[in-house]
């Protein structure tokens, strides 16, 4: 594994000194998960806005429980801690403004060409066809009420032999070079614009949609084993949830694996 710097706590925090969104900022070398550590807080105290960065996750988890691990130094892990006054039902577009944010995070600190960086359904960020990052958004409930955490980790320097899969990829293997602070200053300013946008307005639709290179792709999504549904983005509701064109008509989903045929 090529050496990479860490992440400059202090850095970091100048760089988001004017996001008025984000109270804290902490760092520590290593844990086993930033959502569980922020979990503990938003069970226990009324913090909002604090980011809790690490570069080393030793039990990180994504979606549908899959486990998100690296070498230490070669990604960086953070969550976020915050308590949104939207209802609970509008919460799913967190994970949405995630991906939004790391796809633009990373356009914007790496010079990356267009096109290069896309953004798939629901929230996986895809650097020239492999997925770069992983994103989970949990509801708390707590003492002070509900808040949300929602974690990503991102790779940085893993060369191929280190790739947990092989559709997965890295900044370094993409020759996309920037440092970490920068990276993350990036995308936690792009995310605090969005989330300011969803508060006031309850979804993104609009820019999500320009964003998403599975609306208007063909698709294959994996219900569950044993269920495939062929189609095309058409575009996402309300909800957040991606509605396909079918030979049968259009059809909503909340929640699944979905490919992009052009990539296989």
């Amino acid at each position: 594994m090529p050496a990479c710097d860490a992440t400059d706590p202090e850095l970091l925090r100048q760089l988001l000194e004017r996001v008025t969104l984000w109270n804290e900022v902490r760092w520590v070398p290593t844990t086993g998960s930033t959502n569980a550590d922020l979990a503990v807080l938003a069970r226990t105290t009324d913090l909002d806005g604090l980011v809790l960065v690490s570069e080393e996750q030793t039990a990180g988890r994504g979606r549908f429980e899959r486990r998100w691990e690296s070498p230490a130094g070669a990604s960086v892990a953070f969550s976020l801690l915050l308590r949104p006054t939207r209802p609970s039902l509008d919460w799913g577009w967190l994970s949405l403004l995630a991906g939004m944010a790391v796809a633009t995070g990373i356009e914007q600190a790496t010079g990356a060409g267009p096109g290069r960086v896309e953004l798939k359904w629901p929230n996986d960020v895809l650097v020239d066809g492999r997925k770069i990052c992983g994103i989970l958004s949990e509801r708390i409930d707590g003492d002070h009420g509900a808040a949300a955490v929602v974690g990503i980790g991102i790779n940085f320097s893993l060369d191929e032999s280190e790739l947990p899969v092989p559709t997965a990829t890295s900044l370094r293997i993409a020759g996309l070079e920037a440092g970490k602070s920068e990276v993350l200053a990036s995308l936690l300013t792009e995310f605090a614009r969005l989330y300011e946008i969803w508060e006031s307005e309850g979804q993104v639709h609009e820019e999500y949609e320009r964003r998403c290179a599975s609306i208007g792709s063909p698709l294959r999504v994996m219900v569950d084993e044993h269920t495939h549904v062929l189609g095309t983005g058409d575009h996402v509701d309300d909800f957040g949830r991606l509605v396909v064109r079918t030979p049968q008509g259009l059809q909503p989903f909340s929640a699944g694996d979905v490919f992009h045929l052009r990539l296989q």
